[in-house]
């Protein structure tokens, strides 16, 4: 084979100069069609060359065959064509430009540019290596066995030799002879290996050449180590000897058995892999290359593709035309180049020969549109060694082609492959295809334990030989005439038959073997099984090889004569003694051949092939045999004679029958007489969308909270997109209209509302050219804005998967890998804000083994069972499971079809034209079909019986529907050609007869071609636009939706459809040229995506009522039009479906396209409790009217309503078999509005693909779904389970995941990692999978808007906004400070007065402090009654800012380290040390444990073993003030906040160093320790697991003061003075989260009004400044004030007030070292320290120049209380009111398990009427509290009285007090103290101790009996046990 190639073609120059232009066109990179194929069989008479050369190879049986041919050969080894004809295209392709005689002009050569970021310096390679001989003679080099050094001369280096590794057997020997054609080598500098093409090896060595690289030309010296080792440059290859072509001459026939030429290079054995020719599938393929990994693979456990396998290997035919071939491996795992490119026709490396005799299952090749980079793996040393002997081969191995089989039997037969030996193919092997369809289930895989498990079997190695004959022979027997074997089907039945064979040896007990067939059954049992066929399967038994079978099938096809009937299958089994048996199938069925053969073609190559097809002009006798109509007239005479007939008159356009003419002005003229009822497009986004939008957002919520920071939403405030579609203008504008109805662009805060629409287009990007600029401006918006989150949407994503890699090396169309580039490049993978959201109706392709999206964050559709019994729905989806289910509802006119006729024509025509696509046989015949019934229907009735009935009934419908309606509406058409140039065609030739017929105003025809925009003729967009109403002037359909209601055939082209939605009046999709070359899932199941769409309800149950029409109810029907519309619709569709279904039912906030409408809900949700929640909650609950699920969906959500359904198809009688029962009603105007239900559509579809949809027997799936899922994916194993009928989405994407594996030119194969669990998701990519046109776009925009919303809730945080309470009782203090100051001047602060009124609006239900002012406020009675609830408190909510505190929640990358989550670092890292001092108060030593991790240790001192903790490192007071520290400690108390409490300073401190003790319960210290593993804890000991917040605070301020005693000793042993020691701490609640400075600007000519401004500070600042103050030790405590909305507004305040403090203070431990916090405090314990620190005298200040704001945090705090019975009697009990708190001591009242201390305080507040009646509203006669404040209630004032010696108190001059509270009083409280005061007659006493003793003694000392008068039932005691320490308190009254 080879190339023989002569000089010229003999014929004229117009051919040459086609030849050359197809040539060039080959060559550029451009999308030009080009044949792949050869013409050789498409020439009728085309002799099989044999080249010159070697014949001794050739075994003498061949040389006298070929003996004839011989002479064709002139001296130089050129052909010489005076005697044969034309050269097919392939050899032309072939040429060599430095032939001497070739008298083609040479073609300039334009080398592709080198990949990015590679070197291009000459002598070096693109790796940036050094390849010249001078700087590596002295290297050890490394080459694999049968690879020779040579030198390459670079024109741009002429004094320089680079050094390469060639594959000798592509060099020529000593006599110019045996090089193989082709070329194989590795680059010596990186290493890289397996460069297949000279072209591709002179790139990556950059020889950087101007003529198309040779290695002829190029390669010119061998290379010689010298004696010293030297590499030094040999003698000159031999490149020329007599002939050009010495590569051609080796043996013409190809081996690929274990035998071997042995005349041809003695000293080695040569690996056998091929580069096969593989005949294409029907058509001679391009030239294959095998995959690298493939060899690679060997037979590992029969894994993925292997191409070679260890043991295999096949002849494969040798001859002029690319040659049938095989070799083992998958079935896809060949692939054929773009434009065939110099390829060695013989060996390749790479595949370890196997021994001769056995017999080996061999794999398949599949081509596929790429080249791949071939088999760049050496074969392993050892497999090279002699160990082989070459055989000659045995004459009868050889089968020799008969000649001009194609054209004497009108068959191609198709050999598949099945065990054994394959012989060698001789002679015409062009009119023969080898297919490897069913060779991987004959090699049976290996499978582990667990699979064989799944898979109910013992062992993989059940079946012998003879049973997969029988299981062979038996499949073939049983498809029907219409069916071709298919893999998917045969896996089954032998999984099927080990199963079986596993159940009989367990039941028997036996090994498999005795159930075994011997071989001397297999042949009468073989026939017995075949002798049911009917003659359809022969059995051909043979003793000595398979080729004697097949020759004698070839020869009996040959010769047969044209009447004979032809089995479909020969069976060809060699029953061998000594090989065992073997077999293959010869496929003779005319269908059955043609089908296989196309079948195992990609998509982009039969497509190629029809271009080329049509471009060379093999159509040209197909066309004209369709000249004349089907009656035998000239179409285009009778068109003429037609038009001529009807002169200037047309059709009119609508509203009158189709015989009435008017004249072209009138038709352009006329306007619909009345408003159509087309459905407002207002864009909705329904219920299921909304679920599925808010499954996506949680899923991104759970990437945010799976702890592995690869997304930190915190961090985000603002959300942006871009959406990536496929090359698709029609894509593009649908979705640029999507986008602009949804609004979503204003609201993100993208676009202003005025420009939004014309901004929408940057968008949008389709992948195209010029994706590339596009998407950089993208990613350098997603580098400049890392606060915002960007969302790549890539729809359609299962569309283009090619891997950049393969594409760039196929020369594939330019658009390929383009996804691949974008998605998959690094800055996508890398930037931390973006998300990747891909979008895929049918996500197979995308869920292999190697996937990079985590089966987790895929999203699935919801199911849609789960609606259906939702009654208020009014539109289902109907899709592909709908439409298999509808075949079984029993109608008359079913909703998928196939057309029978139309079938049958086709099959007599493939018998006539064997040679042509049967795609393009099936448009020329569709064509005809559709001229033929368009004149059928005007003018040539006797034409109607030549047209099917189906075509018929569709083109009367489409014609006639326009004619009954007022304003011209119709239905549409779609008729699906995917060939672009057949697509056009069907469009000229349609729309010539329609004019020629008048029809030009009544219907458009369109071609829907992915790369143009839609151009409709001029009258019928003003047509359009009058329905529309209110378009603008210069508006025209851009989407196939805008087309709603026109009249119209869509002639709809491209490879894939892409997702495109159609209107509701689309009626009709003819899907009738989609057959077996789509065996894909994807494939097929895309193309019925385009009838899916959602419909009434009553659509889908109507056709069931509509059975029980009788057949006289039909006829009459037919008769009359109105009737049978009406009766009808009584029978199918309740009139119900009024108005409601138009979609205007809620205003556009209702349906929650504008976002405004849910702030005011949203801010009260929770605000950061965990993602999921927010989710959940807060984000968009109460923007949408509650639809119960599932509510009305709309196809796509275009909420285009339910279309105009126009009339019923006209009856023609002869039509019956079609008649419709479901009708698309016609309306008249008074009913249309109650009959525009929204209909599914009627499909037809090719027999191929009605047999596998329709063949559901049980189940959801129909059975296009166990098919191979994508061209793009392989089967991992041959033997796997099913793919049941009723998994659901997320089970079928687990068992992909399982099952399948992704092809080498697939962009996810590189996704695989050495082992196999390396494999990397990629943390932000996510999968939106959903059946199509159910609402994805709408569903992906609306997530988008609830992602921004959540961010904003995340970015935002709900504070408290309450004003000061008592702001009236204050009397404004004379002594103020100028509002100019920093800080407070002691000298004049101390003058002023402490305000005793509390302020902070948390305490607005507590007792008021008595003041001289408060006496004077009349308290009028209580208006409310009092509610047990509290009132709910006022927040508002506030965007964070980078000052804010944090809770776990947030992550980011600044504050990682603090936050320390990483897993590497162990909770161990940190250290529990006990650290244990005495408190006076407590009377005992208390133990208290820190937890300390070890990059804290630094803040404590340790002893000098380094064990034991002695003191916490305190700063002094004389440090200078450093920026970058603070030099309190940070104590924050918190409890059951682990996760919600701010207690993330790292931002509030700028990040600098400060210390921050956490104060947490024993109890809870696992929790905070968990989720705070960087934070020191202090641990409070266990006693205090049930106390409150009082406990924590007093241990806080008793260790602070004994830690300032141990600082002050150590650093006095080092010279500073004991005072110097700084004594402050700070003391923050675990909700405090942002802080604000507030200057003020006095009231001035500008403003009338006083005001200030508010900027946000840092806790860093604030602390910082405070410190500062003058005199800081005279001060006790320091605190700031509680942010509201109103602080601003109001007048100037002075800048410090000397008032009460709370939530964030600086305390002073030493000047408030005798005052104590009551530890046993639950309530208002700083209210009780802020007066007892004051009535000691010592100074309170609080800063008003700042505020602290308080996050309202729902969990956690002092709310957890729950006061149960301590023995709970039942579970049911009524809740426990705060007045059974106490009882009588020793009653029978249920106990509480509470402690006493909360019982009591609670009791308190809500027993004021029982215990102060006197007291209550009576502000003038205060209740006197002594040395203690408790909360007796709102309506009670306390005067507080400090008992200590020189305290200050309030004057109680002439106050009669009307009650007496003493509480736990100590020794300073005595009798004299109290008769200082003075009491109201009948005020009462109520004395509290710890026990009952206590309270005697207390009465007696205080000598209370005097004055006050008790009674026995006055003792009271709270509810606890015993054991629980209860309280006991007395109450009596004044004597």
């Amino acid at each position: 084979m080879g190339n023989s190639y002569a000089g010229q073609l003999k014929s004229a120059r117009f051919e040459e100069a086609l030849h050359n232009s197809i040539e060039a066109s080959l060559r550029c990179s451009s999308v030009v069609p080009r044949p792949i194929f050869s013409q050789l069989y498409l020439d009728p008479d085309q002799p099989p060359f044999l080249p010159e050369g070697n014949h001794e190879n050739v075994k003498p049986k061949v040389e006298e065959l070929d003996k004839e041919l011989v002479h064709r050969y002139s001296q130089n080894g050129n052909l010489d064509f005076s005697t044969s004809q034309t050269v097919n295209e392939m050899e032309d392709e072939e040429e060599d430009e430095d032939m001497s005689d070739s008298s083609s002009p040479p073609i300039p050569y334009s080398q592709k540019p080198a990949p990015e970021g590679s070197c291009t310096t000459d002598g070096f390679c693109q790796a940036g290596k050094d390849l010249r001989l001078v700087s590596l003679c002295m290297e050890q080099i490394d080459i694999p066995a049968g690879f020779l050094l040579v030198g390459a001369k670079s024109p741009n280096l002429p004094e320089h030799i680079l050094v390469c590794a060639v594959d000798k057997r592509f060099l020529p020997d000593d006599h110019g002879k045996n090089a193989l054609l082709g070329f194989s080598g590795n680059c010596i500098g990186c290493g890289e290996r397996g460069f297949r093409y000279f072209t591709e090896f002179s790139n990556h060595i950059n020889l950087k050449l101007t003529t198309q690289p040779k290695k002829q030309k190029h390669l010119k010296y061998y290379l010689v180590r010298s004696s010293q080792g030297v590499l030094s440059k040999g003698p000159l290859i031999c490149w020329k000897d007599s002939s050009v072509f010495s590569p051609a001459k080796s043996s013409s026939a190809v081996n690929l058995s274990g035998t071997q030429d042995p005349s041809r290079n003695k000293n080695i054995v040569k690996p056998l892999a091929l580069s096969v020719q593989l005949v294409g599938k029907a058509f001679a393929a391009a030239p294959l290359s095998l995959r690298s990994t493939d060899v690679a693979n060997g037979n590992a456990n029969g894994g993925r593709n292997n191409v070679l396998s260890s043991t295999v290997s096949r002849p494969v035919p040798h001859s002029t035309s690319p040659s049938p071939g095989c070799a083992a491996g998958d079935q896809a795992s060949m692939s054929s180049s773009g434009p065939p490119k110099k390829r060695h026709r013989g060996w390749s490396p790479g595949s370890p020969v196997p021994p001769p005799g056995l017999a080996v299952p061999v794999p398949t090749i599949r081509p596929s549109a790429r080249t791949e980079p071939l088999l760049s793996v050496p074969v392993p040393q050892s497999m090279l060694t002699g160990i082989l002997q070459p055989q000659p081969i045995p004459a009868g191995e050889t089968v020799i082609v008969p000649e001009n089989l194609l054209n004497n039997s009108g068959v191609r037969p198709v050999i598949l492959i099945g065990y054994g030996t394959l012989p060698y193919f001789y002679g015409n092997v062009g009119d023969i295809v080898v297919s490897p369809l069913l060779v991987n289930c004959y090699k049976i895989p290996q499978l582990e334990n667990k699979d064989l498990d799944l898979l109910g079997l013992t062992s993989s190695q059940l079946l012998s030989v003879e049973n997969m004959i029988l299981l062979t022979i038996q499949y073939l027997v049983q498809l029907g005439p219409d069916q071709i074997p298919l893999r998917e089907e045969f896996e089954q039945i032998m999984l099927k038959a080990m199963q079986e064979f596993t159940l009989r040896e367990r039941s028997l007990q036996m090994s498999a073997q005795c159930i075994s067939v011997s071989p001397g059954q297999l042949p009468w049992l073989a026939r017995l099984i075949a002798s049911v066929s009917r003659d359809l399967v022969h059995v051909v038994v043979t003793q000595n090889s398979l080729a004697e079978g097949i020759s004698e099938t070839l020869r009996s096809l040959n010769e047969m004569k044209h009447q004979q009937k032809l089995p479909d299958y020969v069976v060809a089994i060699c029953a061998s003694k000594i090989r065992g048996n073997e077999f293959c199938v010869v496929v003779l069925g005319q269908y059955q051949s043609r089908a296989l053969a196309e079948s195992m073609l990609t998509t982009s190559e039969f497509l190629k092939e029809i271009s080329y097809e049509l471009i060379t002009g093999k159509v040209s006798f197909l066309a004209s045999h369709f000249k004349n109509t089907s009656l035998g007239d000239d179409l285009d005479k009778l068109l003429e004679k037609m038009l001529q007939q009807r002169g200037e008159s047309v059709i009119i356009p609508f509203n009158g029958d189709v015989s009435e003419c008017v004249s072209s002005q009138e038709a352009i003229a006329m306007a619909s007489t009345q408003e159509p009822d087309l459905d407002v497009d207002t864009f909705q986004i329904y219920q299921p969308q909304l679920t599925v939008a808010r499954k996506l957002l949680s899923q991104v919520c759970a990437i945010a909270d799976s702890g592995n920071q690869s997304l930190d939403l915190g961090h985000f405030s603002k959300v942006d997109f871009i959406v990536i579609v496929p090359r698709s203008e029609v894509l593009v504008q649908q979705t640029l209209q999507r986008i602009r109805q949804s609004g979503v662009l204003v609201d993100l805060g993208l676009e202003d509302n005025g420009t939004a629409y014309q901004k929408a287009e940057k968008y949008v990007v389709r992948l195209d050219n010029e994706i590339q600029t596009k998407f950089e401006v993208f990613m350098r918006r997603v580098k400049q804005n890392p606060y915002t989150l960007f969302v790549l949407v890539h729809d359609n994503a299962h569309v283009d998967l090619t891997s950049a890699i393969s594409s760039s090396l196929s020369h594939g169309e330019p658009t390929h890998g383009l996804a691949d580039r974008v998605i998959n490049c690094r800055e996508v993978l890398e930037a931390f804000n973006l998300l990747v959201l891909q979008v895929s109706s049918f996500p197979y392709a995308l869920q292999t083994q190697q996937s990079r999206i985590s089966s987790s964050n895929e999203v699935h559709w919801i199911q849609f069972d789960t609606v259906d019994d939702a009654a208020s729905e009014d539109k289902l989806y109907f899709g592909l499971n709908e439409y298999s289910k509808s075949l079984q509802w029993g109608v008359t006119s079913p909703l998928l079809r196939c057309d029978e006729t139309f079938e049958k024509m086709v099959n007599t025509l493939l018998e006539r034209y064997p040679r042509l696509h049967s795609m393009v046989i099936r448009c020329y015949l569709l064509i005809q079909q559709y001229s033929q019934a368009l004149m059928a229907l005007t003018t040539m009735a006797s034409l109607r019986d030549h047209s099917t009935p189906e075509t018929l009934s569709i083109m009367d419908d489409l014609i006639t529907s326009p004619g009954k309606d007022k304003n011209g509406c119709g239905h549409m058409l779609v008729i699906r050609v995917p060939s672009v140039q057949l697509a056009m065609l069907a469009k000229e030739r349609l729309q010539e007869v329609r004019d020629k017929l008048g029809l030009q105003y009544r219907f458009e025809i369109l071609l829907g071609n992915p790369a143009s925009e839609l151009t409709v003729a001029k009258h019928f967009v003003t047509r359009l636009k009058a329905w529309r109403g209110n378009e603008q002037d210069d508006w025209i359909p851009r989407t196939y939706q805008d087309l709603e209601g026109l009249p119209c055939i869509v002639i709809l082209t491209g490879k894939d459809p892409l997702g495109e939605t159609f209107p509701r009046s689309l009626k009709y999709c003819d899907l009738r040229l989609i057959d077996s070359s789509y065996l894909t899932r994807t494939a097929l199941e895309q193309e019925v995506g385009l009838a899916c769409c959602y419909v009434s309800k009553e659509a889908i149950r109507g056709p069931i009522v509509a059975l029980d029409l009788s057949e006289k109810e039909h006829e009459k029907a037919n008769g009359s039009e109105n009737d049978s519309d009406e009766l009808l619709i009584d029978l199918d569709r309740p009139q119900s479906n009024s108005s409601t279904v138009t979609g205007t039912s809620g205003s556009l906030a209702d349906n929650g396209v504008s976002s405004s409408s849910a702030a005011d809900k949203s801010q009260k949700q929770a605000s950061s409790l965990n993602f999921q929640t927010v989710a959940h909650s807060s984000v968009d609950e109460g923007t949408y009217p509650s639809y119960t699920a599932g509510e009305t969906l709309k196809q796509e959500c275009d909420s285009l309503g339910n279309q105009m359904a126009s009339s019923t198809t006209l009856k023609l009688s002869s039509l019956s078999s079609v008649s419709q029962t479901f009708r698309w009603p016609a309306h008249s105007a008074k009913d249309s509005k109650a009959l525009r239900a929204a209909l599914p559509r009627i499909v037809i579809l090719s027999k191929a693909a009605y047999c596998l949809l329709s063949s559901q027997k049980s189940g959801n799936l129909p059975s296009s779904s166990s098919l191979l899922p994508h061209a793009d994916v392989s089967w991992l194993s041959s033997l796997r389970p099913l793919l049941h009928k009723d998994m659901n989405s997320e089970e079928q994407s687990l068992y992909y995941r399982q099952w399948t594996t992704a092809r080498q030119h697939h962009a996810d194969f590189s996704n695989q990692g050495e082992a196999s669990g390396s494999r990397s998701f990629h943390p932000r990519r996510l999968l939106l999978t959903g059946p199509p046109q159910v609402g994805k776009t709408g569903s992906y925009l609306q997530f988008l808007r609830i992602l921004f919303r959540m961010l904003i809730r995340l970015l935002e945080v709900d504070v408290y906004d309450e004003e000061e309470i008592n702001a009236n009782h204050t009397e404004n203090s004379e002594i103020t400070q100028s509002s100019n100051d920093h800080w407070p001047d002691i000298e004049i602060f101390s003058k002023m007065s402490f305000d005793l009124n509390v302020h902070d609006p948390k305490y607005r239900t507590i007792s008021p402090v008595y003041t001289e002012q408060l006496s004077r406020v009349k308290q009028e009675t209580s208006k409310e009654t009092k509610s047990e609830e509290p009132k709910k408190r006022e927040t508002v909510s506030m965007m964070l800012t980078k000052y804010a505190a944090y809770n776990t929640f947030h992550h980011c990358e600044q504050c990682h380290q603090y936050m320390d989550i990483n897993p590497a670092a162990q909770i161990s890292d940190s250290t529990l040390h006990a650290f244990t001092f005495s408190s006076s108060m407590l009377g005992e030593e208390v133990q208290l444990h820190f937890i300390i991790p070890k990059s804290k240790e630094n803040h404590f001192v340790f002893s000098k073993q380094g064990k034991h903790l002695e003191s916490m490192r305190l700063p002094l007071v004389s440090d200078k003030q450093n920026l970058n520290a603070v030099k309190s400690p940070i104590f924050t108390p918190s409890s059951g906040r682990h996760e919600h409490g701010l207690l993330n300073l790292y931002h509030a401190m700028e990040g600098i160093s400060h210390l921050h003790l956490l104060v947490v319960k024993e109890y809870e210290m696992p929790l905070y320790r968990k989720y705070w593993p960087n934070h020191i804890m202090l641990v409070l000991p266990g006693m205090f697991n049930n106390a409150g917040v009082g406990a924590a605070r007093f241990l806080i301020k008793e260790l602070s003061y004994h830690n300032l005693e141990l600082e002050r000793n150590r650093l006095e042993e080092l010279g500073v003075k004991r005072q110097c020691v700084w004594p402050f701490i700070v003391v923050m609640d675990d909700s405090c989260v942002l802080w604000n400075m507030h200057s003020v600007h006095e009231a001035s000519s500008q403003s009338l009004e006083p005001g200030g401004s508010s900027k946000n500070v840092s806790l860093k600042s604030v602390l910082q400044h405070i410190e500062a103050t003058p005199k800081i030790v005279h001060y006790a405590i320091l605190g700031v004030q509680k942010w509201n909305s109103k602080l601003n507004a109001r007048k100037a305040k002075a800048p410090f007030s000397r008032c009460h403090v709370h939530d964030f203070i600086l305390l002073n431990i030493d000047l408030t070292q005798n005052v104590q916090y009551d530890l046993n405090r639950y309530f208002c314990e700083d209210v009780d320290f802020n007066l007892r620190t004051n009535s000691s005298g010592l100074l309170i200040c609080r800063f008003n120049n700042f505020s602290v704001m308080k996050k309202h945090i729902q969990v956690g705090g002092q709310k957890d209380f729950v006061v149960k019975p301590k023995i709970m009697v039942s579970d049911s009990l009524a809740p426990i009111m705060p007045l059974q708190y106490v009882c009588a001591p020793d009653s029978e009242h249920t106990l509480l398990a509470a402690p006493s201390q909360f019982l009591l305080e609670k009791f308190l507040q809500h027993a004021t009427y029982k215990l102060f009646p006197k007291a209550i509203h009576n502000f003038k006669n205060p209740v006197l509290a002594i040395d203690c404040y408790l909360n007796i209630g709102l309506e009670v004032a306390i005067c507080y009285i400090s008992s200590r010696p020189h305290s200050v108190n309030v004057s109680c001059e002439g106050v009669f007090f009307s009650g007496l509270l003493l509480y736990l009083c100590d020794s300073f409280v005595g009798a004299d103290l109290l008769k200082r005061f003075r009491f109201l007659k009948g005020a009462t006493l109520c004395v509290i101790c710890q026990d009952r003793s206590s309270l005697r003694q207390t009465i007696v000392r205080l000598e209370l009996e005097d004055e006050w008068q008790f009674r026995l039932r006055d003792e009271f005691q709270t509810a606890n046990s015993s054991d629980d320490k209860p309280l006991y308190f007395l109450t009596g009254r004044h004597i």
